[in-house]
Formats: structure tokens, C-alpha cells, sequence
């Protein structure tokens, strides 16, 4: 009897011993999938540290130093250590490197800079200076996302360099803004480049940007998307309605540079609306929904206000992927005019007319969108889409092994945002059974190993991010 007890006590034990080693297994595969799920919220976690980080008191500091040199024209006094746009330029980069050294020399701080003159806003010879800092990517640091803000100021006369010309919302509360955001950024590291600029030459023909668009190409750079923001201070427009909760963002259709070839392609497959700028917009869009408290964008599918031009244009003409970001509400009355009173209005564009939390909101918004970005991978290169006359469709793109997978994404032709998706890991190839070609509008993004993706591709050289004559 006591044999057979021993035998039962034995089994016992083994039966003890596999539940033992079937719960520690358990326990191993919820640990390590609590682990996966815990990384995987992190970045995330940051993004929403990122928009809460922003600070409207630093803002307000910078717009009113900037503010303090009493003009910044570009035809405005470059000597002078107080007055001037040349006192701006040398602060703005003083204080990138500033934040350089509390980061450990983390930013390349340089000046760029072109000689403009014989043109009608400039008309002698004039050194037009950009302020650049870049945070390197430390494993693709030639791809870049950018924020711009506008050095420059002027009043009623474009010529007039010496009145003075406070330009706090236009665009003293852009340029500090992107401060602010370096600021921010500075104390993470991230794979691909994040770069900060102020751009000067705006007022008087966007010079700036064709400086530094036409050196990007010289030198070969990856822009995934430039982020110009101008005015991003003015809650109050001229039409009476004061509103802090909604943001423009304002995105050309289709490149100017689009080729014979392209428009014909384009002609039969779509693609009017979902330029790579379109669809930075988009991505700015899911961004405010998911990170900014209280601010909602409206997309605006055109290339500026109407009839109007600002400095992500040079961008866009030379094929690379730019938006403008802005206040929804302007007021005309401090744009571009000389400081006075008339009866009730007062006119000029003085630091009183500069709403500093919603300038830091939209400094957040910048911020988050360019972190995400530049954490994604680079957008799919090489999607294409087949389907025609089948009850499916499939999407192909160029395989990448520093994306942890794929999403893809489609919605009816009319809607202005992505509505349906699906995730389908690391493949470069995947069928979407029974969904029409015909009746969609497709797109495949990248998603690294943290869930953060990169902005949605439309197929073919249309929605490239990276511009290609040859396709």
C-alpha cells in the first residue's frame, strides 16, 4: 500500500512540477509581453510629455526680445548689437547654442546665408542670413524633418528698413516658437534629423527658403517634410471671433514640378489630394487629435491663403514635401502696417496682440509631429497598387528592415481623412481582399517597433516622398 501511495505521490509530483514549469512559462510570456507592451507605450508616452512641455512664459520672453530689436527688416541694420536684423540673427543663434550646451553640443549651429539684390523688395546687393541647428539622427542623419519660423519683420512700405517694425505674431511668435521647440527636442535623441531654422528674406520675396531649399539639394538631403509656421500667435481675428482651439494647416496638391508623365499617370489613378504635403497634413491632423489638448486643425487644401505665398513654397517648388501651420483667426489690422491710431482701431503688429499659451499649444503641436516623425521610419518608398478589373487590391512597396511593419490605409474618394486600416507587419506585399480599387484611395505607412508611424504613402510617384523625374 505504501508503494502505491509513494506511486501516487510521485505522479503528484510530476503533475506539480509540469504545472509549475506550464505557470512559469505563463508568467515568462505575460512578462515579456507586459514588457513589449510597456516599450511599446513609451515613445508614446513621451509624445504626450513633448506637448505638455512647451512653456507659453519662455515664449513670451523670446517674442518680446525679439520684439526689443525694434525692427527686423531685411534691409534693416545689421551692425548694431541691440537693433536690427542682424542683432536678431546673432541672438537667435546665441540661443541655439545656448541650448546646445545644455544638451552636450547636441546641435550643429551654423549661419547659411546667399547675397539678393537687383529684384524689387531688394534692390542692392544684401546678405540674407538663415540661423540653422540640427539635432543629428543618430542612424539616418541624412533624413530631415524641419520647422521653420520667419526672421524677419516690416510695416505698409516693404522698402521702409528703419521704422520700427515689432513684428510680434508676424512672425516673432513663429521664430520662437521654434526655439521653444529645440528647446524641447533637444533632450532626446532620435534616428533620423530634426532640424530648427530661422529663415530670413521672407517679407520681401522668400529668399531664405530658396537659399536653403536649392543648398538641401546640393547636398542631397532627405526631407520628409518642412513645418513652417507663421503667426502662430493671434487668437482674435479681424471678423470678431477670438477662438484658442483650432489651427490651419494649409498644403499644395500636387508638386510643381510634376512631369508630363506624372500628370497623365495621375490623370487616371488619382491621387489630386494626396500629395506627400497633403498627407503631412493629414498626419499633423491625427497628431492634434491624439497629443494636443484642446486644438483641432483645420486641413486647408490649398498651397497659402488665397493668392498668397509663405516660406515652405521654395520647398514645395523644388519638389520637397512642406506645409504651412497657422493661427485660425487673423487680424489684418497688425499685418504689414505702419504703428498708429485711427479713431477706435489701433494698427501694427505689437506684442499686446500675441496670445502666448495658444503660441506655446502650437509650438506643441510642432513639436509632437516633428518627435513622431522623426522616431517613425521614412515614409515606404516604391508603393504601387494593382486591382484593375479584380474584387481586390494590392499594394507592393520597397522593403525596409528598420520599420518593425506596415499599415495600410484607405477611405472613399471623398473623404478628407484616412478611415479604415490595417496592420500587416513586415512584409512588402499584402491583398485586401474583396475591397474595390475602384472605390478607394490607398496608402501604406511605416510603423516602427513602438507603434509610431510615419505619414501615409499614396501609391506611385504622385504620392513619393522622395520626387523622382525618371518615374
Amino acid at each position: 500500500m505504501s508503494i502505491i501511495v509513494e506511486k501516487k505521490v510521485a505522479v503528484t509530483d510530476i503533475c506539480y512540477g509540469i504545472k509549475k514549469i506550464v505557470v512559469g512559462l505563463i508568467f515568462l510570456l505575460l512578462s515579456h509581453s507586459l514588457n513589449a507592451s510597456e516599450q511599446q507605450r513609451e515613445q508614446q508616452r513621451e509624445l504626450y510629455l513633448i506637448a505638455e512641455a512647451t512653456s507659453a512664459d519662455r515664449i513670451q520672453q523670446d517674442i518680446q526680445q525679439l520684439v526689443d530689436f525694434g525692427t527686423r527688416h531685411t534691409l534693416s541694420e545689421t551692425r548694431s548689437k541691440t537693433r536690427g536684423i542682424g542683432a536678431a540673427r546673432r541672438w537667435i543663434k546665441s540661443e541655439f547654442e545656448k541650448i546646445s550646451r545644455d544638451c552636450g553640443e547636441c546641435l550643429e549651429v551654423y549661419f547659411q546665408s546667399d547675397i539678393v539684390g537687383g529684384v524689387k523688395r531688394i534692390p542692392n546687393p544684401t546678405e540674407v542670413v538663415n540661423v540653422i541647428a540640427v539635432l543629428r539622427g543618430h542612424t539616418e542623419p541624412d533624413r530631415y524633418v524641419i520647422m521653420s519660423g520667419d526672421i524677419d519683420s516690416r510695416v505698409t512700405d516693404p522698402l521702409d528698413g528703419t521704422s520700427d517694425s515689432p513684428g510680434a505674431n508676424d512672425n516673432a511668435s513663429g521664430m520662437a516658437g521654434v526655439i521653444e521647440a529645440a528647446r524641447v527636442l533637444s533632450g532626446y535623441r532620435f534616428p533620423a534629423s530634426i532640424v530648427f531654422v530661422g529663415l530670413s528674406g521672407e517679407e520681401q520675396g522668400l529668399f531664405g527658403g530658396k537659399i536653403m531649399a536649392e543648398q538641401a539639394i546640393k547636398d542631397g538631403w532627405q526631407i520628409e517634410a518642412v513645418l513652417n509656421n507663421d503667426m502662430i500667435g493671434n487668437i482674435s481675428g479681424i471678423n470678431g471671433i477670438t477662438n484658442n482651439a483650432t489651427a490651419r494647416v494649409f498644403s499644395e496638391a500636387t508638386r510643381p514640378i510634376e512631369t508630363e508623365k506624372q500628370a497623365r499617370i495621375r490623370r487616371f489613378t488619382g491621387g489630386e489630394v494626396d500629395s506627400p504635403s497633403r498627407n503631412i497634413a493629414r498626419y499633423v491632423d491625427v497628431i492634434a487629435d491624439k497629443y494636443i489638448r484642446n486644438l483641432d486643425v483645420m486641413m486647408i487644401y490649398r498651397l497659402d491663403r488665397f493668392g498668397r505665398g509663405g516660406h515652405h513654397r521654395p520647398f514645395n517648388e523644388v519638389g520637397y514635401p512642406a506645409v504651412r501651420i497657422m493661427e485660425t483667426n487673423e487680424h489684418y489690422d497688425r499685418q504689414h502696417q505702419d504703428i498708429r491710431q485711427q479713431g477706435d482701431r489701433s494698427f501694427g503688429d505689437t506684442i499686446d496682440g500675441v496670445n502666448f499659451d495658444y503660441a506655446a499649444k502650437m509650438t506643441a503641436l510642432n513639436a509632437v509631429t516633428l518627435a513622431a516623425m522623426a522616431w517613425a521610419p521614412a515614409p515606404p518608398e516604391d508603393v504601387v497598387i494593382e486591382g484593375i478589373v479584380k474584387p481586390h487590391t494590392t499594394l507592393k512597396w520597397k522593403l525596409d528592415d528598420r520599420a518593425a511593419g506596415y499599415k495600410l490605409y484607405w477611405r472613399l474618394t471623398t473623404e478628407p481623412q484616412w478611415t479604415w486600416s490595417r496592420e500587416v507587419g513586415h512584409v512588402n506585399k499584402f491583398t485586401l481582399e474583396n475591397v474595390v480599387i475602384d472605390n478607394y484611395i490607398f496608402g501604406v505607412a511605416s510603423v516602427n517597433d513602438q507603434g509610431i508611424e510615419s505619414p501615409v504613402v499614396f501609391p506611385g510617384p504622385i504620392g513619393s516622398f522622395v520626387f523622382d523625374a525618371e518615374k
